[in-house]
């Protein structure tokens, strides 16, 4: 599913923000990357999404070195992969249904089938009939979950998610690290950047320890 061999990521002023990374995530696996504010966490999230690209190394996901893809052709290949942010950038002139419907949009779905997608994904994550309403209408936690459904909705092979419990209280955290659980087990790889080790502890999961931008444990 993903590989990354000999990834670096430095930015212009000198900063080395990710030093010679080899890392794998297999078919289906769901591991949590973890490191102190700083280590690179969010820097590996973006470089796999390709939000931004590395300084040196290949990764390669589903085969592909996704280095090597032209600007164009990242609209496609971010089809395949579910982005959630701990904040998760809700367009608040718009509707929940809007919010989640965007990546469809973009990707030229009919109505129809937009509407029914949208729907599984908002009934998935506890959040049917509740699409018309605005997303300031919403608690902490239910906005947290507009954010997962619109991932959800282009029905990824890859979820990359950054701090997404980091603004909710523990039950609320417990309660979408569940989610996550649930969409494991239908076969979807997660990588899930996370401070909270008890929370992960009792997953019982693979974690990826990062430490000023090494690699300090994969297990």
């Amino acid at each position: 599913m993903l590989e990354l061999q000999g990834v670096s990521k430095q930015y212009p002023d000198g900063q080395v923000a990710l030093d010679s990374i080899d890392l794998s995530l297999g078919e289906g696996e769901m591991a949590f990357l973890t490191g102190h504010s700083g280590a690179g966490k969010s820097t590996l999230l973006k470089l796999i999404a390709l939000i931004e690209r590395p300084s040196q190394g290949r990764i390669i996901v589903n085969g592909t070195d996704i280095g090597r893809l032209p600007r164009g052709h990242i609209p496609y290949y971010r089809q395949n992969i579910g982005l959630i942010f701990q904040n998760v950038q809700l367009l608040h002139d718009r509707s929940v249904f809007d919010n989640v419907a965007l990546p469809l949009l973009i990707q030229g779905f009919s109505p129809r089938d937009l509407g029914n997608r949208v729907r599984a994904a908002l009934d998935t994550v506890g959040l049917l009939g509740m699409e018309g309403k605005a997303p300031v209408q919403l608690s902490g936690g239910e906005q947290q979950r507009v954010g997962i459904a619109r991932a959800l909705v282009v029905r990824p092979r890859l979820i990359l998610a950054d701090e997404p419990t980091g603004n909710l209280d523990p039950e609320l955290s417990e309660d979408i690290m569940g989610l996550f659980g649930r969409f494991n087990e239908l076969g979807v790889s997660l990588m899930i950047a996370t401070h909270d080790i008890d929370l992960i502890t009792r997953l019982n999961k693979r974690r990826i320890v990062l430490s000023r931008g090494l690699l300090e444990a994969s297990a």
